[in-house]
């Protein structure tokens, strides 16, 4: 027994000595981070991982000597564009214009949108870069993914995209699975918008909804006090008696989020029947079709695998560094103050 003791000590203290050890390298790794840059743009070249994907799956269905013939017949043209390539650059290179030095590409990005829009932080600095360096001829794809949230959010997002638009550069939009909403505010930026046959679309409307805990605090004999300047700087409340004029004030607010969101969408899909489609309901990729809310059927996967075959795609992603309270912190903590603030600020900022 004393032998089993002393060996579950020695290895509580070496479980210690780890653990301390690991705290301190994510304490100084997290303080790296944080006095250097706030995040970092991730290039991935899409092209290349498809001609990867299409060799391998090639080299078990053709035989050697003919997959040997194509490739060098291949490598000659490719020698031979090259070539020619390095021609017009040497050319635009003496003539000083920089927007013939390349051919043009398609950039791929993702928005995946939580209920704050919070990826709209990323959104931005990856809509920087791309103008930074774009050209006539370069083409973004968004692979939109969002059920919506609030106005200010979804607004900044779409403002966003309108960057894009305003540089001439053609956008596409692909809805593989859900752009409602706030999604849909989005969506409509675009040149073009691709929905998958049974993805989520629409939802042209506004909401907001919060409980009343007032009766509750009645007959519990607890009072509530409110103290505010402006006779609307507060209409409805999760703990204070509501009133009808404060329903009705809420309510006006509604309409006119709502009129702004039908006035949006209106300027950048002038054919929409928005009597017909602003109703707040939503419908799948093939019903939004025939409403004119998207403008063809398919996948963002098609549209990236045709792309791949004639010229070079690049997903662009701007990772941000994780501060380090972000690191220590438990996550069911973090999720528990994300879910009590999205709560009461539903209350008072109209969802879309």
């Amino acid at each position: 027994m004393d032998f089993l003791f002393d060996y579950g000590l020695f290895l509580a203290k070496i479980a210690t000595v780890v653990i301390a050890i690991i705290s301190i390298l994510v304490i100084v790794k997290g303080l790296k981070g944080h006095h250097g840059a706030k995040g970092e743009l991730e290039v991935t070249d899409l092209t290349e991982q498809y001609k990867e994907t299409v060799e391998q799956l090639e080299s078990h269905l053709f035989d050697k000597p003919l997959l040997k013939a194509r490739d060098k017949a291949e490598k000659k043209a490719e020698k031979e564009k090259h070539k020619a390539r390095q021609n017009e650059v040497k050319k635009a290179a003496k003539e000083g214009d920089l927007s013939h030095s390349r051919e043009p590409r398609l950039f791929v990005l993702d928005f995946h949108g939580s209920i704050d829009a919070k990826e709209v932080a990323s959104l931005r600095e990856e809509v920087t870069a791309i103008l930074a360096v774009a050209i006539e001829g370069d083409e973004v794809l968004l692979r939109l993914e969002t059920g919506g949230g609030m106005v200010h959010g979804y607004g900044l997002a779409s403002s966003q995209l309108d960057r894009l638009k305003a540089a001439g550069i053609t956008l596409t939009i692909s809805v593989d699975k859900v752009a409602a909403s706030g999604g849909y505010m989005m969506a409509c930026v675009a040149d073009k918008i691709i929905s998958a046959p049974f993805a989520v679309v629409g939802s042209i409307g506004v909401i907001a909804q919060l409980p009343n805990f007032n009766k509750l605090l009645k007959k519990n004999d607890i009072e509530f006090e409110q103290i505010t300047a402006g006779e609307f700087k507060r209409t409805l409340t999760m703990f204070g008696e509501n009133t009808d004029k404060a329903r009705e004030k809420f309510q006006s607010e509604i309409e006119e989020t709502h009129g702004l969101f039908k006035d949006f969408i209106a300027e950048h899909r002038p054919e929409l029947d928005l009597e017909k489609v602003a109703t707040g309901e939503h419908w799948f990729g093939k019903q939004a079709l025939g409403l004119g809310l998207v403008d063809e059927i398919g996948t963002s996967d098609d549209f990236i695998s045709h792309a791949c075959k004639d010229r070079e795609v690049l997903q662009v992603r701007y990772v941000q560094r994780k501060k380090l309270a972000e690191k220590l912190a438990g996550a069911t903590g973090d999720a528990a103050d994300n879910l009590l603030l999205k709560w009461i600020s539903r209350g008072q900022r109209p969802i879309v």
